[in-house]
């Protein structure tokens, strides 16, 4: 039978659970589209079609836009690269799936499984490291260079030369060679059963900790000044059920979640997105005399509801609700995991009207909290909820939270709302020891405003221990240990954080900080990449150019700092970096003209933000040693959070062995 009487079923198959339909033009994953631009899917075209070999850049140029097609195709490959890894979760560090040949190219490691397969052209081959979900039918030649690609993972330069290098593909990614199975069809059957029933025996009887999402509840009332309202219903929902057995479930901070707010996504692609194999999800409808709150709990693999309710109760029975809500998943939970331990909830009481009131104003003041777009108005509300309840621990917890970051941010002198913060933390913990987020902010203050590296510890892993899915402890904590140059422990509380929070740009920009402070550049470069992609705006994730710089990528570093200008007009920061930047280049003209810019802006009062910080990065970059300690040494006497990174921030490199860094780095709170 020749190949023309053969119905030719292109779909390819690779991991666990993905799918590559190149008549389509779809990527799926179980089976849900993913999205992926027209240049990312014909690279993976392209890498998948010439799996086990290596795709040198020039070749990916010619196939994607044509020979002689004049583009930046080393920054356009690269995006590409990072937008492909970001949906299949590959890790260009350890990859599963896409291999970079440094200088070279990329290679399209991971075995493939064709839908029919020709048996006189194809053989049975067990990939040696892989579980029995990975047999595949390919030729034997084929298997050697898949073989090869898995065990050198970071092959030598003389074995990379040495694979031998097949023909340029044609311009049509589409144009597929023929494959089908005749005698093997049984084998295919027989590994697809047992594959399947493995499967279905780990997602019965999962093991270890569940992860849950509880999705935006919906407001219902018609009035959008009330989304503060269901939205603080849901952040309670995962304070609750949160604390409610953290070694075995794991919720999704409200970050995360709120990405999901009035939209259609579905919910295997939440699944996917969280991690979570659960989620929570309902709606809140509230009057004057009643508020109605339904609720479902839904296993995500199978969208099977456990459970469902609704529950129609006086506003003043809201803390009840939940209280009740989270004692029926934490039964669920304990099912689930086929667990007799039982699972501790509080059963909480109904509210006084005075208690209410204070409530809801606290609601009103973490809803601005949270998206720190109006922490003055925050400030606001958590006092309101303190005159109607001045007995009310978590105003004062909201209250301490927005002074630090007030503070921490810049936004006003430490010294003016520091110990402002510290009171309403002290006065939260006096009326209840067990808020996580009270002690958190205590941790805070004793690391930003005190500088006592003792009690931020204990009071950061006091709030773990009370709530362990609380990720801003888990954030924060991770740059407290960063800052003392404790690295590994300082990377294991930001992954925590970013399981906790996967969506969260914030502690993303400040995972890949913690690999510039750690002189770790590729990975800073790498992580800090993504959060730009996401966010052209985000301003920590432009520490991305001192990594450039600190590698010597200049050119690197100047693309980035023009295409913020471009986004932004200019301003402090983007002068500081050009300034950085152009003086490590040792092209002190244009240097100067960037500082030059700064100071303008701080003497015509203009710059809109604390001087102090872009200064220093520019005196860093000139190498002006005396303003650049002298400038250094008025943040420290000013009490700002800038001497915090003096023993691991790079651009103090030039001044460590100055007596007078020695001294404020002892000042600070370092031994050395």
């Amino acid at each position: 039978m020749g190949p023309e009487a053969v119905k030719i079923q292109q779909t390819i198959k690779f991991g666990r659970d993905f799918e590559l339909e190149p008549d389509l033009y779809e990527l799926r994953r179980s089976g849900r589209v993913l999205k992926l631009e027209r240049i990312p899917m014909d690279i993976l075209l392209l890498l998948v079609n010439e799996r086990g070999r290596i795709v040198e850049r020039q070749e990916i140029a010619d196939n994607v836009w044509g020979k002689g097609i004049c583009l930046d195709a080393d920054n356009s490959i690269n995006g590409a690269i990072r937008k492909i890894r970001q949906v299949l979760k590959d890790d260009s560090e350890q990859p599963r799936f896409i291999q970079t040949i440094s200088g070279r190219g990329y290679r399209f490691i991971a075995p493939v499984v064709m839908d029919e397969l020709k048996t006189e052209d194809f053989t049975e081959h067990l990939i040696p490291g892989t579980e029995l979900d990975h047999i595949v039918l390919v030729t034997a030649e084929e298997a050697a260079a898949t073989h090869s690609a898995n065990v050198q993972a970071h092959p030598s330069p003389a074995e990379v030369a040495s694979v031998p290098e097949a023909s340029a593909p044609t311009r049509s990614l589409l144009r597929w060679r023929p494959i089908v199975v005749a005698t093997a069809a049984v084998l295919i059957v027989a590994a697809s059963v047992l594959i399947w029933s493995r499967r279905a025996v780990r997602s019965e009887a999962p093991q270890g900790k569940l992860q849950l999402a509880v999705l935006p509840f919906q407001n219902l009332t018609g009035d959008a000044s009330q989304e503060y309202f269901s939205d603080g219903f849901t952040e309670e929902m995962i304070t609750q059920l949160g604390s409610l057995d953290p070694q075995r479930l794991a919720v999704i901070a409200r970050t995360s979640v709120m990405h999901y707010k009035d939209n259609r996504t579905p919910l295997q692609q939440i699944a996917s997105d969280l991690s979570v194999q659960y989620v929570l999800e309902g709606s809140v409808r509230r009057d004057a005399n009643h508020v109605r709150i339904t609720a479902q709990l839904i296993q995500v693999r199978d969208q099977t509801h456990v459970w469902a309710r609704e529950y129609d109760r006086a506003p003043q029975d809201l803390l009840a609700i939940q209280s009740e809500i989270a004692r029926e998943i934490a039964d669920e939970i304990q099912l689930t995991l086929d667990d007799r331990k039982p699972v501790k909830t509080i059963a909480r009481a109904a509210l006084s009207p005075q208690e209410y009131e204070a409530y809801d104003l606290y609601l009103k003041g973490r809803y601005l909290w949270s998206t720190r777009k109006d922490l003055q108005g925050a400030v606001y509300w958590f006092k309101q909820a303190i005159a109607k309840d001045p007995n009310y621990a978590r105003a004062y917890a909201g209250l301490a939270d927005s002074y630090t970051i007030m503070s921490s941010y810049g936004y006003v002198p430490a010294n003016v709302y520091m110990p402002q913060a510290r009171a309403a933390a002290l006065k939260a913990l006096q009326l209840d020891d067990s808020l996580a987020e009270a002690h958190t902010s205590l941790a805070l203050i004793a690391e930003n405003y005190d500088w006592d590296w003792q009690t931020a510890e204990k009071e950061y892993r006091r709030a773990i221990q009370l709530n362990a899915n609380y990720a801003t402890a888990h954030h924060w904590f991770a740059e407290c240990l960063a800052f003392q140059g404790r690295f590994d422990e300082a990377l294991q509380e930001s992954e925590r954080a970013r399981e906790l929070d996967p969506l969260s740009l914030i502690i993303a920009a400040d995972n890949g900080a913690i690999y510039y402070y750690a002189r770790q550049y590729d990975r800073a470069i790498a992580r800090l990449r993504d959060v730009l992609d996401e966010d052209p705006l985000n301003g920590r994730a432009h520490m991305i150019i001192g990594a450039y710089a600190e590698q010597g990528r200049y050119k690197d570093a100047l693309a980035v700092i023009e295409q913020w200008r471009h986004a932004t007009g200019g301003g402090a920061w983007v002068w500081a970096w050009e300034a950085y930047v152009y003086g490590r280049m040792g092209d002190s003209a244009r240097a100067r003209q960037a500082l030059e810019q700064i100071e303008k802006a701080n003497r015509a009062g203009s710059i809109g933000v604390d001087p102090i910080p872009p200064l220093i990065n520019a005196y860093a970059g000139l190498g002006d040693k005396e303003k650049l300690l002298a400038t250094m040494q008025k943040a420290y006497r000013q009490r700002t959070s800038l001497p915090i990174t003096f023993k691991v921030g790079p651009i103090y490199d030039s001044v460590r062995s100055d007596p007078r860094f020695q001294e404020m780095l002892r000042g600070a709170g370092f031994d050395h």
